[in-house]
């Protein structure tokens, strides 16, 4: 798998019975398919745990909701310590780019979703917004708050 803009974590690897690589995912507690995208949504989750603070049981992989009377799954949902959402994450195999389309996808999952913060990523380019659902306004961040931060921001 390519090399992300990510810190590396001890990952398992292994072939299932049909041949096909499989990552153990520690959230889910147990091995799922390892494409591209599952690459980039594991470094994530580990970055988040290991570097940044959020707590591993306050994070949701592929979490199921319903928009426009649809169901949709987030790739990643860090909860505060509310439950709510905190942290909406999307993310894209390295060689999509993080286009203004994929900023409106999950800016319309986090219409029914309502976390305070937005990251976008492929592994290689990361973006992260805190929106502020009273003025209808999004800033961009400099970078990822860390769990602490993050709490701060739903506290005001």
């Amino acid at each position: 798998m390519q090399a992300l803009d990510l810190p590396p974590f001890d990952h398992k690897i292994r072939q299932n019975s049909a041949n096909i690589p499989e990552i153990w995912d520690e959230l889910r507690r147990k091995y799922v398919v390892l494409t591209p995208e599952e690459w980039v949504r594991q470094h994530v989750a580990h970055y988040l745990m290991r570097h940044m603070g959020y707590p591993r049981g306050l994070l949701s992989l592929e979490r199921g909701h319903r928009y426009n009377q649809r169901q949709k799954r987030t790739d990643l949902v860090a909860l505060g310590p509310n439950g709510r959402p905190l942290l909406l994450v999307e993310c894209k195999r390295p060689t999509v780019a993080i286009t203004p389309a994929v900023a409106s996808q999950v800016a319309t999952y986090n219409q029914t979703m309502r976390a305070p913060l937005l990251l976008i990523t492929n592994g290689l380019v990361h973006y992260c917004w805190q929106v502020d659902f009273e003025r209808g306004a999004n800033e961009r961040l400099a970078e990822i708050p860390d769990y602490d931060t993050a709490k701060l921001l739903i506290e005001n």
